[in-house]
């Protein structure tokens, strides 16, 4: 049985498939494809505050495509969800209801909270120690989403509206960075031996960049000598010497100094990576609240 999910965020929007099937008495949800289309909603929701109608045309396009891929792999449930660039975009109502009309997919823009619930539900307490913290930071394209997990369970949480495109495009405020402050200030400042959990494209990358053995912690060390690093290249440079696609290069340091900036302020040594996001989320949560309806399904 598969099932799909949609991200649709700020810097990317992207399709992943997956294959539900029995494992050892119960399920498992096994990825089939993963499939990125660089579309940047962030260059025209942050500096132009809606969408254009090229852009518009392209989400269009993007998603009657994506629509195709579920109809070939036999999808028999999705869920599509938008984030900062899409939620703040003046003209979100009349887009979503440009693609129901004519795509036939229904978006949802969803809040800070449901994307960090979302991001989090993907079973992120099989990853951890019950006896340490641990600070979940998920930095995208408009937006950085933090939940502070103790014994296994999220204790608080924060949507900031920090984003790399933000950065990029200097329409970042110093009142949400105080807001991120005076956050982590009540929450974490009195934890010891706090690790973060890293999530989004761009610590990915580093992670894949510092070529570290799978499982293997993200010093902030490292993190630190490779933003400096990248900092130092011209966006050219950073394409030739890392490989990277035009769109990654020039917010990757944007994104690692959101990650400093609260590793700093936190005291953390070190990064875990396991390398799943919203979209993972998206189907996990898709699976779980549908279950009983899905049962006769899987094989």
């Amino acid at each position: 049985m598969n099932l799909a999910a949609v991200d649709i965020g700020s810097n990317a929007v992207r399709l992943l498939l997956c294959n539900v099937v029995k494992s050892n008495g119960g399920h498992a949800i096994k990825k089939s494809e993963l499939l990125r289309v660089p579309l940047r909603l962030g260059n025209d929701s942050f500096s132009k505050g809606h969408l254009t109608p090229t852009t518009i045309s392209k989400l269009h396009d993007t998603l009657t495509a994506f629509k195709l891929l579920m109809k070939v792999n036999e999808v028999v449930d999705y869920r599509i969800c938008a984030t900062s660039a899409l939620r703040d975009a003046t003209n979100n109502k009349e887009i979503v209801k440009k693609i129901k009309k004519d795509v036939g997919l229904q978006i949802e823009i969803i809040d800070g909270k449901t994307e960090a619930k979302t991001i989090v539900s993907n079973r992120i307490a099989e990853s951890m120690d019950h006896r340490k913290s641990y600070l979940y930071i998920d930095v995208g394209g408009g937006s950085t989403e933090l939940t502070l997990f103790s014994k296994n369970k999220p204790v608080a949480s924060k949507s900031l509206n920090i984003g790399t495109l933000r950065i990029l495009y200097e329409t970042d405020t110093k009142e949400e960075w105080e807001k991120l402050d005076q956050w982590l200030n009540k929450h974490c400042s009195k934890l010891n031996s706090l690790t973060a959990i890293g999530s989004g494209g761009n610590i990915n990358k580093i992670y894949k960049m510092s070529r570290l053995k799978s499982g293997e912690l993200l010093s902030v060390r490292k993190l630190k000598e490779m933003h400096n690093h990248l900092k130092e290249l011209t966006l050219s440079e950073r394409i030739q010497i890392f490989g990277l696609k035009p769109d990654r290069a020039d917010v990757i340091v944007p994104a690692s100094k959101i990650f400093l900036t609260i590793t700093n302020k936190t005291g953390i040594k070190q990064i875990f990576v396991p390398q799943f996001g919203l979209s993972d989320g998206i189907v996990h949560e898709l699976y779980e609240k549908n279950k009983k309806k899905y049962k006769a399904l899987i094989k």
